[in-house]
């Protein structure tokens, strides 16, 4: 069985998903950071897993379903957190972040059986998914982070290694993104309320 992990920030206003203000207001790019990340952790409690972590800047909240287990983020770049969310496990797993709200358990259910690690690229260059079947810190550790090159470098880090890779998805970063995942996950916390901000009107 897989561990499951979760990289996120507390939903505060100001604090997570700036670059969707504007056209939204502070407490409503909180309020959809807080959509995404609840649909993300329901989709990983109704996974498969060994164990299921989420690895959190900040406080957990009511958006926080029981069977996790709530380690803090280490201080540094985000290339040591994600390297030490891997160093809290022992076995196989699979690190997400909390801005893809369309995955589903099929996308997260990860078999090491004859591959050594999954990656999942994201359409804006980066990823959205990182398995590994031996966490190895130092596979992520020195990786630029948040630029359009960052995935070709952490894939290139995974040479020499049996790679699956995942479908290519979007994460939400720009209302553009929040417009498109939020037709690909109909049903969703996330989708519903984007419907509800923009029922007013064009952002």
């Amino acid at each position: 069985m897989t561990t499951l992990l979760v990289i996120a920030k507390e939903p505060r206003p100001g604090r997570v998903k700036t670059r969707l203000t504007p056209p939204f207001t502070p407490e409503e790019a909180a309020a959809l950071a807080e959509a995404a990340l609840a649909d993300t952790l329901d989709v990983v409690a109704r996974t498969p897993a060994r164990r299921r972590v989420l690895v959190l800047d900040g406080t957990p909240g009511p958006w926080l379903p029981p069977g996790f287990d709530v380690v803090p983020q280490c201080a540094g770049g985000l290339d040591e957190r994600l390297a030490d969310a891997f160093g809290h496990c022992t076995g196989p797993a699979l690190l997400i972040g909390m801005d893809t709200p369309q995955v589903t358990p099929e996308l997260l259910t990860a078999d090491f059986t004859d591959c050594d690690a999954c990656f999942g690229p994201a359409e804006d260059g980066g990823f959205w998914a990182l398995g590994l079947a031996a966490p190895d810190p130092s596979l992520l550790r020195g990786i630029p982070m948040s630029t359009p090159h960052t995935g070709t470098a952490q894939r290139a880090r995974l040479a020499g290694l049996r790679v699956r890779d995942l479908p290519v998805l979007r994460d939400v970063d720009t209302a553009y993104d929040a417009r498109a995942v939020a037709g690909t996950a109909a049903g969703t916390r996330f989708a519903a309320l984007l419907g509800r901000l923009t029922a007013v009107g064009p952002r």
